[in-house]
């Protein structure tokens, strides 16, 4: 059986330009990255500002395990299968970051038949917008630390700046480093880019300026008087903005079978909203009438991110969701050890249905009709299969088996016309809870209707971190958790469907450029760190050209 890379490096692919006019995009509009890749400019939006937009369809998924579950795969399928339907379709996913490429998880280009392409360049810089969003972060830290070496005639307190340095890889050795900018040391550190609230306003800007005004509202520290300081204030929202002028253009590729896909933005799930950028989708859905996106690991995360933060602030309705999942996904919630999950084993499926059980009815919480897709996947056996579509018929939810890794579109027929069918009812995104709600109130929402908890539990520190919240009239925002994708719970190792347990907000901080309220639950960490055998180990290219090992 071919790789990922191998089947990519077979395909033939059409010119940009030829994607391009097939999507409807003007040749004024384009800006080619090479034959295979190309920029979007935003005037896209003033010629169509009075069409219909499309129809939205989301992916999503149940508790996955450290693999995923073929979320991507599955939306570039879908894409692809409902153009097979003769169906005008667009895929809009997120940008791939270098650390889990080279870390554990590999690429986010989707997989086997169901790709974007290059896949190799997607996977590998692309066109230069998380090195974009690097420098503008990197910049107003660099500005940050001469304002304080010039005189600090902001007072700002050192020990109470929040911005640290990013860059796009995996290296735990950056966790915690200590600066010194002239008589002032103090202690700081590296996150990963992707969790950069630079990442997060560009994936919520709605165009250029929207950027640089949400750039600007960026908090960097407090001062000694308790006052917050910005990225105004120091005035580096402007070259930040201009710095990225080219990276908030969505990015324009293909599928392995030439379906337009647009692939922009790479904000982290378990971090931040793990979502594409809006300018992206609204795009897309001017452009097509399906458009099929993402968001990052389980509905815990990934979607309720998606419907209470990107749909509220893009003012988005969903018309459909698919829920992924895989028997290997049920086996792990079931209790099964991951060196295990390759064997049969129907009664651990059974064992973790649960799991999809309270994925769905999260789902429904939000109006969206439903259907579950089994990714059906190499080793997996008809037991399996049958055991899941069987559980789903007991529970009333619709269910179709997936197979667009291995045969593309045609593998999705089904699911398309599933998706198709139920996009077609009527619905209204019902949304969690009112901004004006008060953070507890909001968290507690989250907490038991998402993760079936009991409640929220606040450390003194995220006490505290409140009370100041409160004061500086910054809470009447959404609500972005931080906590484990592994479980529906912020502990890891609770796995199925957990009960009897509360959540635990450690910390809270104010995005106020992105424009929402992170909570830190459980050990998240902002920069994560490479596995014992890094993927890059397995990764070369030869003199021709030749790549392996990327996946």
């Amino acid at each position: 059986m071919l790789t990922d890379i191998e089947i990519a490096q077979k395909a033939k692919l059409k010119p940009i330009d030829d994607i391009a006019k097939d999507a409807g995009i003007l040749k004024k509009e384009l800006e080619p990255h090479g034959n295979y890749k190309a920029k979007i400019r935003l005037s896209v939006f003033k010629r169509l500002a009075k069409k219909k937009d499309g129809k939205l369809i989301l992916v999503t998924t149940t508790t996955p395990t450290s693999k995923g579950e073929g979320k991507t795969t599955t939306t570039i399928g879908l894409a692809q299968a409902l153009a097979k339907i003769g169906k005008k379709a667009f895929v809009a996913i997120r940008e791939p970051s270098l650390g889990p490429v080279m870390g554990v998880k590999g690429g986010a280009a989707g997989g086997g038949y169901s790709q974007v392409l290059p896949m190799e360049d997607i996977n590998l810089h692309f066109t230069g917008d998380i090195g974009g969003i690097t420098s503008a972060h990197n910049l107003l830290s660099a500005m940050l630390d001469n304002h304080i070496y010039r005189g600090n005639s902001l007072g700002i307190e050192p020990n109470r700046i929040v911005l640290k340095r990013v860059m796009d890889m995996n290296d735990r050795a950056l966790r915690n480093i200590t600066l010194n900018s002239g008589e002032v040391k103090r202690e700081s550190g590296f996150d990963i880019t992707a969790s950069s609230e630079v990442m997060a306003v560009m994936c919520l800007s709605e165009n250029l300026e929207d950027m640089k005004e949400r750039l600007s509202k960026i908090i960097v520290g407090f001062s000694y008087k308790w006052k917050p300081v910005t990225a105004g204030m120091l005035k580096a929202h402007g070259a930040m903005t201009l710095i990225m002028k080219d990276a908030i253009k969505p990015n324009l590729v293909q599928t392995i079978e030439g379906v337009p896909a647009f692939v922009h933005g790479g904000p982290f799930a378990n971090i931040a909203h793990g979502c594409n950028s809006l300018v992206a989708t609204k795009m897309a859905l001017k452009l097509s009438d399906y458009v099929v996106t993402e968001a990052g690991f389980g509905t815990d995360l990934g979607a309720e991110k998606f419907f209470n933060i990107k749909c509220r602030v893009g003012e988005l309705n969903p018309a459909a969701v698919v829920m992924v999942v895989t028997p290997r996904a049920l086996k792990r919630q079931g209790g099964v050890e991951k060196a295990d999950l390759k064997k049969e084993n129907v009664s651990a499926i059974e064992k973790g249905f649960p799991n999809l059980e309270k994925h769905v009815e999260s789902i429904k919480l939000f109006g969206v009709p439903l259907v579950v897709a089994i990714n059906k996947g190499e080793g997996d056996t008809g037991a399996e299969i049958s055991t899941i579509v069987e559980e789903c018929n007991k529970l009333d939810i619709p269910c179709v088996v997936s197979e667009v890794w291995e045969k593309g579109g045609r593998g999705g027929v089904e699911l398309a016309k599933k998706v198709v069918e139920l996009s077609g009812k009527k619905s209204k995104l019902q949304l969690l809870y009112k901004v004006d709600e008060s953070i507890k109130e909001k968290l507690e929402k989250i907490a038991t209707k998402i993760y079936g908890a009991e409640g929220v539990e606040f450390t003194s520190e995220a006490d505290r971190d409140l009370r100041e919240i409160e004061q500086l009239k910054l809470d009447k925002l959404p609500i972005c958790v931080a906590k484990t994708q592994s479980s529906l719970s912020d502990d890891p190792k609770k796995l199925g469907r957990p009960k009897g347990f509360k959540i635990t907000v450690k910390r809270l901080r104010v995005s106020a450029g992105a424009g929402f309220i992170v909570a830190y639950t459980g050990d998240i960490v902002t920069m994560p760190g490479l596995p014992k055998e890094p993927a890059a180990e397995k990764m070369d290219i030869t003199e021709d050209g030749t790549i392996t090992g990327l996946f």
